[in-house]
């Protein structure tokens, strides 16, 4: 069985210098900034806050409702479901579609106050060697249980918009040493459904439940 290598990462958080005082400015920010930027914007929350319990907002949800008040157009935002697109273009186009479908179905155009305009950012990603590696599936429940919240998020969350496959790097390893059961259950996880500490134990129950097979 060939090794899992447990890698890390550090993110260096990057303002892009384009800010939205708007829905209509918002709008055109999310149709024209990097993918790195959509992924931030989406995925902040449940790396800073992975002790909180599961679907905290997306950024741009947390302003619309906060900033602008406008709280019919945060819970389309709210619904968009990421674990619902592999890469981020789609991503992107139902975020886009929902602000048009939002725009071309009212007048009101709000204003954000001075200083509380959204200002989209992105993140450069750092990844390292954790030094550790599992050879067996008791191996990895051993190891994983133990590595950071950064490397289960690398793993997991980062893989999946990496890999586009719908796969994450544990079932994709699964996978690969003949464990398709295994590998189907852990792709099939909704990781946007539990804290990062849940989702922790959560992959360590399924491997120690076909490491007993």
């Amino acid at each position: 069985m060939s090794a899992f290598h447990f890698f890390t990462k550090l993110d260096q958080t990057l303002l892009l210098g384009l800010r939205a005082t708007t829905i209509q400015e918002l709008l055109i920010g999310i149709r024209s900034v990097p993918d790195a930027s959509i992924y931030f914007h989406t995925h902040r929350f449940l790396h800073q806050h992975h002790f909180l319990s599961p679907e905290p907002p997306n950024d741009f949800a947390y302003w619309v409702t906060n900033v602008l008040g406008d709280d019919a157009l945060a819970e389309r935002l709210w619904s968009v479901d990421p674990v619902r697109f592999d890469g981020i273009s789609g991503l992107r186009e139902k975020l886009i579609g929902v602000l048009e479908g939002h725009l071309a179905s009212t007048e009101r155009r709000i204003e954000c106050a001075a200083g509380e305009e959204f200002h989209f950012m992105a993140c450069k990603t750092f990844v390292f060697p954790t030094g550790h590696s599992a050879r067996t599936l008791g191996e990895f429940a051993e190891l994983v249980s133990k590595v950071s919240i950064s490397s289960v998020y690398f793993h997991v969350f980062d893989a999946k918009m990496r890999l586009k496959s719908g796969e994450n790097d544990f079932s994709r390893w699964f996978r690969d040493q003949g464990k398709t059961a295994l590998a189907n259950e852990t792709r099939r996880l909704d990781p946007y459904s539990y804290t990062l500490d849940g989702l922790r134990r959560q992959i360590v129950a399924l491997v120690r439940k076909y490491d007993s097979h």
